[in-house]
């Protein structure tokens, strides 16, 4: 079904998308939750009709800069201004406007010559407020025009196939045989990933349910690969959140050793439980970050800590385009000021011989390359560095990640 379906005898399809942008700009509500709300209040629909509503809600977020910019429709999201900004997405995405009272207020001709005028600006373009693109010039310079670009894609879906059941190319054969999901391909550099070509719900494939996959995108997952863990070792996740890369690096070491998940928030620790034994992963134990006692009690006893840190997740603007419009260069700072605390005060719970991965999903050198060149300066001779990896959304077709490889030596 088009788009051009839904307008004709759906209005209030897009009546819903216009409660998700609501939502967004108007009550600072997270562009996924906005959407869940509104799945929840139309529990009815079927794959179809939340796709669409889904899809198009993330493609106008994403764009919205140059929609409102071009349809002069800037300020409080009234009736009139949302059917402006939708006309002028519709006209954005190659669609002519049906003959309808809706869009009366729509000059098509005007609106094309607006998308063109407008698409001559880079941050008016990417949809990006003025500081980032400042900041993102600073720091990436002439690269800054292609990164952008790229994060301002859509992205696709990829799988972790959970390498303790099944293989990447097991787990293709596996969901071609239910729900159609047929378009699949395997990515070269990032060995367990499966990318489907067209989006689904995948959480509904009874191959989710026997925990044979994750969705984790490619570069992701080469978080915990680069952190090269065998069976039997000792590992920390220390900013374990839900456990995507704690499963991943359980599977990695084959279920055997031990695996620490920390977190300063147990609602997440508890959410891993549950995806640890869909996966059927016995080696992690869960523990809650209340106190600063929690990590010095682990000082010197791991062979690998994993510290994936808390950033400003300009890698993963593909998506969470409405990131960008929460954000606020203050934020960045103090994010930073946090990965810098983390890195000191975690660092430690390597043992002498072990070894240390930072990772961030920015885009950014200053959450990256500048942090990890900081704490080897600070820590002396304690810190030898191995290795750096980045992984870039215009050269991968993937998340924006960094990470690098520390090994402690006293």
């Amino acid at each position: 079904m088009t788009k051009r379906f839904y307008l004709k005898h759906h209005i209030f399809h897009v009546k819903a998308i216009f409660n998700v942008l609501k939502d967004v700009f108007e009550n600072g509500v997270f562009a996924d939750k906005a959407i869940e709300k509104v799945m929840r209040a139309n529990k009815k629909w079927d794959v179809k009709e939340r796709s669409f509503v889904s899809e198009v809600s993330y493609d106008m977020i994403r764009n919205w800069r140059l929609l409102t910019t071009s349809a002069a429709a800037e300020g409080k999201l009234t009736d009139k201004n949302l059917w402006m900004i939708f006309g002028t997405y519709l006209v954005f995405d190659g669609y002519e406007l049906p003959d309808s009272e809706y869009f009366k207020n729509v000059n098509e001709k005007k609106v094309i010559s607006q998308l063109e005028k407008f698409s001559r600006i880079r941050k008016i373009r990417e949809s990006v407020p003025d500081w980032l693109d400042v900041m993102g010039e600073k720091e990436l310079g002439s690269a800054w025009e292609k990164t952008l670009r790229a994060l301002n894609q859509k992205p696709s879906t990829v799988l972790r196939a959970n390498s303790l059941l099944i293989t990447p190319k097991e787990l293709q054969k596996k969901l071609e045989e239910e729900e159609e999901i047929t378009e699949t391909s395997l990515i070269t550099w990032s060995p367990d990933a499966v990318e489907l070509k067209f989006p689904r719900n995948v959480f509904r494939t009874d191959a989710f349910h026997k925990g044979l996959f994750e969705v984790q995108d490619a570069a992701s997952q080469m978080v915990s690969e680069y952190l090269n863990v065998a069976p039997g070792m000792r590992v920390i996740d220390a900013c374990a959140g839900a456990g995507g890369k704690t499963l991943h690096l359980a599977a990695l070491m084959k279920n055997k050793g031990r695996i620490i998940a920390m977190d300063v928030k147990e609602k997440k620790l508890a959410e891993l439980k549950k995806r640890a034994t869909r996966a059927e992963v016995k080696i992690i134990e869960t523990r809650t970050i209340d106190s600063s006692k929690v990590v010095k009690r682990l000082k010197d006893s791991a062979d690998r800590v994993l510290l994936d840190v808390p950033c400003s997740g300009l890698g993963v603007l593909r998506r969470n385009p409405d990131s960008k419009w929460k954000l606020t260069p203050e934020e960045i700072e103090r994010v930073k000021k946090i990965q810098r605390e983390i890195l000191s005060g975690f660092s430690d719970m390597v043992k002498p011989g072990g070894k240390l991965v930072y990772a961030t999903c920015s885009i950014l050198p200053s959450e990256g390359e500048d942090q990890v060149k900081w704490f080897l300066k600070e820590a002396g001779d304690k810190w030898n560095f191995v290795g750096e990896k980045r992984y870039q959304p215009e050269v991968h077709h993937a998340d924006g990640f960094y990470m690098a490889l520390l090994e402690r030596i006293k």
